[in-house]
Formats: structure tokens, C-alpha cells, sequence
């Protein structure tokens, strides 16, 4: 079994511009809401965020929770609340989590209603900012909080273009910021992790080895998850060989070259996209204070 991840070679050039575009417009609102991956709540955090928040009240949205494993999700929410960070586990196609959003936001943000009030601005709508890395679903979240497909939504990174101000339930109006990477993952792991979502483009990774690693993963982590997707063999599984496991997934579903060679690409296309999709079933990758350990 491997114990080194897949080197993900990603040099994003918008990081720079992003950042220019959020400390400018920053001063236009009242709350940020950082949406994370409930997969992956550590590696799907900009490092810089609370640098670039400088200070502003943010609230932390992990999405794609109805993917993620329950009990980990639920470690993470008790881990981010004990340091004081507002945050809500949400499914944001179903809405499922979002109901509790726009009174928690009106909650933390009593203090800054009251000074309006008394200077005489009643009406004015309180303004939040959505950030997070591509493909975390921040499109989902704005397009359900709006109750209208106002901004266009695909499954891959990238889609969400320039900005755009959205009147959102509560009398609230959301700011959705172009999802970015930062210019260089510190560690292997977090771009692993990313690449694994979908965070980062297939085009710039060697799809059959993030495959095989995510298999090694599943195998570890998720054995009988994994077992009973693709009904590969205990045995394989217990070995947790990657390109083995890619081969036996290839060969459980009958993807053959002709000469009766596993296709193993297509095997790694497919194994990629049920993960994203969450066919395999409800996976987390980290564990708070575990990150980097795997």
C-alpha cells in the first residue's frame, strides 16, 4: 500500500486577482460565508481566509454534508464551535441544514442592525459574501437561498464566472465570489483531497493514480463501503494495493480492452465520478486534529 499521496502539480494564476476583488468589496459587507466540503472541512479551507477576512464575522457552511459520514461531520461541528466559529452541517441541492441560516446570520448580526436602526437606516438589507474553493456548491447554496436558479450550476470547478449580488430569503443580499485555489498546496495531502472532490480540473492530474490512491483510502478507511459497491474480494481489500484494487474494480465491471486487458482508465473515470457523486456512500476523509496524518 502506498503511503505517499499523489503529487498534484496545480498553479491556479487568479488567486491574485481574487484576492484584490475580496478585500475590495469586503468593506461593502457585513458577513462572510465560507463554504467548505463536509469531506474534506480542513483541506477545502483557504489558508489565507482569515487573514483576507481580517476580522469580518464569518460563518462556516459544510456543504456536501449529505456525502460526508455523519459521525464525522458531527466531530467537526463540535471541533469549529468550540473555537467560536458559527457553523452549520448543509445539504445545498435538498436545502436540507439551510433553514437555520438566515436566523443564525440575523443573530450575529444584531449588533451591526441596532446601529443602523439608530442612525435611521431601517430597510437596509444586511449583505454577506460567499467564498469557497470551486465545486463546493456555492452556486447551490445561493441558488436555493434565492429560491431560483439565479446563477448557473454544473458538477465542475470553474463554472461560476465574475460577481454577482443576489437577493436571498431573510431580506439579505449575497455577494458569490468566482471559486480559486490558492497559487500552492504546502502539503500533498490537501491537493490529494481537492483533486479527490473535484476541486481541482482532471485535466491536471493523472487520473488512474488519484484513483488508485483514493481506493487505498476507501480500503483503510471505508473497507465494507468499498467491498460492497464493487464486490471485490476481502482479501484484496485487506491488502489495499491501489492499482490492484483499480484493476479488481475495472474487472468487477466488466471494463475490458480487447485481448481481455482491464481498461483501467475508464475503471479510474468511473471510480472518481460515483466518489463525487456519492455512490460509494457517506465518506470523510479527515478527522479534526488528524489532518496530514493520512
Amino acid at each position: 500500500m502506498s503511503a505517499e499521496p499523489v503529487s498534484i502539480q496545480w498553479f491556479p494564476g487568479h488567486m491574485t486577482k481574487a484576492r484584490r476583488i475580496m478585500k475590495e468589496n469586503l468593506r461593502h459587507v457585513d458577513l462572510v460565508v465560507e463554504l467548505r466540503d463536509a469531506r474534506i472541512p480542513a483541506s477545502s479551507k483557504n489558508p489565507e481566509i482569515e487573514k483576507l477576512l481580517e476580522g469580518k464575522k464569518r460563518v462556516i457552511l459544510l456543504g456536501k454534508s449529505d456525502m460526508a459520514d455523519p459521525d464525522a461531520t458531527n466531530s467537526w461541528l463540535g471541533h469549529l464551535s468550540s473555537r467560536g466559529i458559527p457553523v452549520l452541517a448543509v445539504d445545498c441541492r435538498s436545502g436540507k441544514g439551510l433553514r437555520a441560516f438566515a436566523p443564525m446570520v440575523t443573530r450575529l448580526l444584531e449588533p451591526e442592525t441596532e446601529k443602523r436602526k439608530r442612525r435611521g437606516l431601517v430597510g437596509v438589507p444586511l449583505r454577506l459574501m460567499a467564498v469557497g474553493v470551486p465545486n463546493v456548491g456555492k452556486s447551490s447554496f445561493i441558488n436555493r437561498m434565492a429560491s431560483a436558479k439565479r446563477t448557473r450550476v454544473e458538477d465542475r470547478p470553474g463554472v461560476t464566472r465574475g460577481r454577482q449580488w443576489v437577493k436571498i430569503d431573510g431580506g439579505m443580499e449575497l455577494l458569490d465570489m468566482p471559486g480559486v485555489l490558492w497559487p500552492k498546496f504546502e502539503e500533498k495531502r490537501v491537493g490529494e483531497h481537492l483533486a479527490f472532490t473535484g476541486a481541482v480540473k482532471d485535466d491536471v492530474t493523472d487520473t488512474e493514480a488519484l484513483a488508485a490512491r483514493l481506493l487505498e483510502r476507501l480500503a483503510a478507511d471505508y473497507p465494507a463501503l468499498l467491498g460492497m459497491r464493487y464486490r471485490l474480494n476481502e482479501n484484496i481489500i485487506k491488502e489495499g494495493a491501489g492499482n490492484a484494487l483499480l484493476e479488481a474494480v475495472g474487472m468487477a465491471r466488466g471494463m475490458l480492452l480487447p485481448g481481455g486487458e482491464i481498461h483501467t482508465e475508464r475503471a479510474a473515470v468511473m471510480v472518481l465520478d460515483e466518489f463525487r457523486g456519492g455512490l460509494i456512500g457517506r465518506i470523510t476523509l479527515e478527522l479534526p486534529g488528524t489532518e496530514g496524518k493520512k
